[in-house]
């Protein structure tokens, strides 16, 4: 099942930028410690191999780091510039339209365990149909459901992540969740 990740909030995050800005290592290794795992997870989810998608997310802070040294790295918005450069290392391994592979879809729509053996069935012929059904999305729908549900991000950082506007983001998000419906 796909691990809750929480994310640190806005004004701790701002605050780890600045810090990180100014060139303390300390704040950088924390916001790594924070955002690492989440990277890895939206990665993970998108192609589907722990390994590659542990190597992508360590290449996001690389080129964070890289960002803080060249005097580029975000004003605001830590977690949508970390976010946005993963997708962009997705998009340049694996393709743009990529949708999510059957191994993730197991992940992030998993049966829950129960030990009564006629729950446990009904529960998963239920996943399957979700499996099925999230197969089904487009590429660009799989992904909103993800960052929206799957990452817990907000309406904004997923559209700034995904290059879109506030408006086409619920409209992409309204579109896939009446689609599984």
């Amino acid at each position: 099942m796909l691990p809750l990740i929480v994310l640190p909030d806005l004004s701790t995050e701002d605050r780890l930028l600045a810090q990180a800005r100014a060139g303390d290592q300390v704040a950088v290794m924390r916001i790594y410690d924070a955002y690492f795992s989440p990277v890895y997870q939206y990665i993970r989810l998108r192609l589907g191999d722990s390994m590659t998608a542990e190597d992508l997310a360590a290449d996001v802070f690389v080129r964070f780091i890289a960002a803080l040294r060249g005097g580029t790295a975000p004003r605001d918005s830590l977690r949508g510039w970390l976010f946005k450069v993963a997708r962009h290392q997705i998009a340049d391994y694996y393709g743009a339209q990529a949708k999510l592979p059957q191994t993730t879809l197991d992940d992030w729509v998993s049966a829950p365990s129960d030990e009564q053996p006629e729950v446990q069935f009904l529960a998963m012929v239920s996943t399957q149909r979700a499996q099925n059904a999230v197969r089904m999305l487009a590429a660009d729908q799989q992904e909103v459901l993800v960052l929206r549900f799957g990452q817990q991000l907000s309406l904004q950082e997923t559209a700034d992540i995904m290059g879109k506007s506030v408006s086409a983001i619920k409209s992409l998000q309204w579109r896939a969740v009446e689609n599984l419906r």
